[in-house]
């Protein structure tokens, strides 16, 4: 007996899972269906659809000779909520590094002023032509 634990990341760690998912987001579909559209085994595919249920991702029901699987979206919520608390993060970091660089630009554009003016009064920048000598 399996006595891991699995949780939806473990569940959304797999690109193939995730593909599951996708695909049963649209609507209900046999074991089978789901098989048809992968390009690994029916029992690779069920694998897989049993790490999704026990993960709380994908609920089957039998419906006759046939295993009907159904995905419960509400489950990523989970990885939504951790997701934003980084998202949260992030977004503070970056309007932080936002300001610092108002700042910095603002300060550099008040020097470059400040520095013309004083040219200007001095008059220390002219413009002064000056002859090229020639090839010939």
């Amino acid at each position: 007996m399996d006595t891991l634990r699995r949780d939806v990341f473990q569940a959304i760690a797999d690109p193939n899972r995730r593909a599951i998912i996708s695909l049963l987001a649209g609507k209900k579909l046999t074991i089978n269906e789901v098989a048809l559209n992968f390009d690994v085994s029916r029992p690779a595919v069920s694998k897989h659809i049993k790490i999704l249920t026990e993960c709380g991702l994908v609920v089957s029901t039998q419906v006759g000779t046939e295993k009907f699987c159904e995905v419960k979206l509400e489950k990523l919520t989970e990885v939504s909520d951790w997701v934003e608390q980084y998202k949260k993060f992030w977004t503070s970091q970056l309007d932080s590094l936002d300001e610092y660089l108002k700042k910095i630009q603002s300060q550099d554009s008040s020097n470059n002023k400040s520095k013309k003016k004083i040219q200007n009064k001095t008059g220390a920048k002219k413009n002064v032509r000056t002859k090229r000598k020639s090839g010939k």
